[in-house]
């Protein structure tokens, strides 16, 4: 999957341009889906999803147009991408994501530091490319999300020899690594959910890895060798 992220202050627009850059992947032929950040709850004030939330872990919504689940509690956007049927993100807002690459709306120098430029595949607003970016803009930030966007586990397990997952963003957008580079999806056990890969540190790899190896020496026909496990979760 690839994935970008949209971000900056209040007003800056961008759920304007989360959606223009949305269709604009779609059109070239991308499966595209969408996360939105607020601050606040959802608005679903007299909904009957609002009174069943109230009293249930998780409530589904299903209707003829649409589908809907929600999770009366926090959970964090890497659970939710095997749900998602996408091969591109746009995220809207989150801040505090450091696995992303980001479309950064300042409106004028001081947003820079604050909303993250050094994860910034795009910069729009004050030194960017002027307040509200033009249909050129989003084609070329298309293209370049398509070239260039990526999203890691978020573990900040520290295997690739950084601190966290954020350092590993920034270097990757600045050309000195690549996602590959990130041991807890590239590793000798590789575990996917929904055809989404699903991170995991040296530790839980060995510890998985040696007991799926332990269960498998007591079957017949066993033998040392790469081996593939696949079932319905």
């Amino acid at each position: 999957m690839i994935a970008v992220n949209v971000v900056g202050f209040k007003n800056s627009g961008k759920t304007t341009v989360a959606v223009r850059l949305a269709r604009a992947l779609a059109q070239r032929g991308r499966r595209v889906a969408g996360a939105k950040f607020a601050h606040c709850r959802f608005d679903r004030e007299n909904a009957d999803t609002g009174k069943l939330a109230e009293v249930c872990r998780v409530v589904a919504g299903l209707s003829p147009e649409e589908t809907m689940l929600l999770w009366p509690r926090k959970r964090y956007l890497p659970d939710l991408l095997p749900l998602l049927d996408c091969d591109t993100l746009v995220v809207e807002g989150g801040k505090e994501l450091g696995w992303l690459p980001r479309i950064v709306l300042a409106r004028e120098d001081a947003d820079l530091a604050p909303l993250g430029s050094d994860l910034a595949l795009a910069v729009f607003g004050a030194a960017g490319t002027g307040n509200e970016p033009t249909d050129e803009d989003i084609e070329r930030a298309a293209d370049m999300v398509i070239e260039r966007g990526f999203a890691l586990p978020g573990l900040d397990c520290g295997d690739c020899g950084r601190e966290n997952c954020r350092e590993l963003a920034a270097d990757i957008v600045a050309g000195r690594a690549a996602p590959g580079d990130c041991r807890s999806v590239g590793g000798g056990l590789r575990i996917t959910v929904g055809g989404k890969p699903i991170g995991l540190n040296h530790f839980t790899q060995d510890l998985v890895a040696g007991t799926l190896r332990g269960l498998l020496s007591t079957l017949k026909g066993y033998s040392p060798g790469p081996v593939t496990i696949e079932f319905d979760g």
